[in-house]
């Protein structure tokens, strides 16, 4: 277990990403939402991160569902404000058009303001089952900058020096506007998903770097950009389109060279996120059992020196990365 920045929350170093329960893409069932979770806590997990975007509030619900299952001391969960969902009745088609096969039974409203951050969170806490969650991250706040620093941040602080939260921080697709909230804020921890991968080390140019600098912690997401690094082959998704035929070629020269050293390129593309020594815990989705049960052992194997050595070597990746931390 790792903690984040300096609150106190600890984390394990594989978390279980829960936008899948949400019916990401296609739907699950209650009982395999269920299965996913204890299959992952058997395993080890103890750090699991949701949000109410994740299928309007579907996995938070069935995430809190299932935790009940365990001793509340036992594990850190993380949800996420700047949506809020506002009933819709009577419900208008389904939500595939922002990728959760669920009855559009809701509307998101983007609010990172001071009331909209407290409502937020205390629906979540609802859907939860829970009295409390660990960490809360600004979701998102791209197009919502000025708004996010001048009154989400602040409720955040607010909320964290009343207990009622352990950690804040944001949780992003890109890097830049992370590197914005570890340089300006007093941030925890920051979530990153998709920009420090074994195909795309954006950040870390300034915000891991950063984020060691200034004692907080960086959660990794997309370690395998949405499907590629996972089964690298036509018609894989990388950032959740179809992967553009250079990076397939890439992914298929690093899976090569990843099965002479009997290592998966899963495996590997875990590693690479877990080495940096900014980076607390890797979250992984899973939909189910199996699937969680895989990335807990994918995320055990050893990855041998000499695998980044010829990555390197190959000009697949840069010189200076990965910074390998043994574990």
């Amino acid at each position: 277990m790792t903690g984040l920045g300096r609150s106190g929350v600890q984390v394990s170093g594989l978390g279980l990403g829960a936008a899948p329960l949400g019916n990401l893409f296609a739907a699950i069932t209650d009982e395999q939402a269920h299965d996913t979770v204890t299959a992952a806590w058997r395993r080890g997990v103890r750090y699991f991160d949701t949000a109410p975007h994740y299928g309007l509030g579907l996995s938070e619900r069935r995430l809190g569902a299932a935790l009940r299952d365990f001793p509340r001391a036992r594990y850190a969960v993380s949800t996420k404000v700047g949506r809020r969902l506002e009933p819709v009745d009577p419900p208008h088609g389904d939500d595939l058009a922002d990728g959760f096969a669920v009855p559009a039974a809701h509307r998101r409203v983007w609010d990172f303001s001071a009331d909209g951050v407290r409502r937020s969170l205390e629906a979540s806490l609802e859907r939860l089952g829970l009295d409390r969650v660990d960490v809360v991250y600004l979701h998102d706040p791209d197009d919502h900058a000025e708004q996010a620093f001048r009154e989400g941040y602040p409720a955040l602080e607010r909320l964290r020096s009343e207990g009622v939260v352990g950690a804040i921080g944001a949780g992003m697709n890109q890097a830049e506007m992370l590197t914005r909230f570890v340089r300006d804020t007093d941030v925890d921890v920051v979530l990153c998903a998709g920009r420090y991968t074994l195909l795309d080390q954006r950040a870390g140019v300034d915000l891991l770097p950063a984020a060691r600098a200034r004692g907080v912690s960086v959660v990794v997401g997309g370690a395998f950009n949405s499907g590629l690094l996972a089964d690298p082959r036509p018609g894989a998704t990388y950032d959740y389109a179809r992967a553009p035929a250079g990076l397939l070629e890439r992914a298929l020269r690093m899976k090569e060279i990843a099965d002479r050293y009997g290592v998966p390129l899963r495996a590997a593309a875990l590693a690479f996120c877990a080495a940096h020594p900014a980076v607390a815990s890797v979250l992984v989705g899973a939909r189910s059992a199996a699937e969680a049960a895989d990335c807990a052992e994918q995320f055990a194997v050893p990855v041998p020196d000499a695998l980044w050595e010829e990555l390197r070597e190959s000009g697949l990746l840069p010189a200076r990365e990965p910074a390998e931390r043994p574990r």
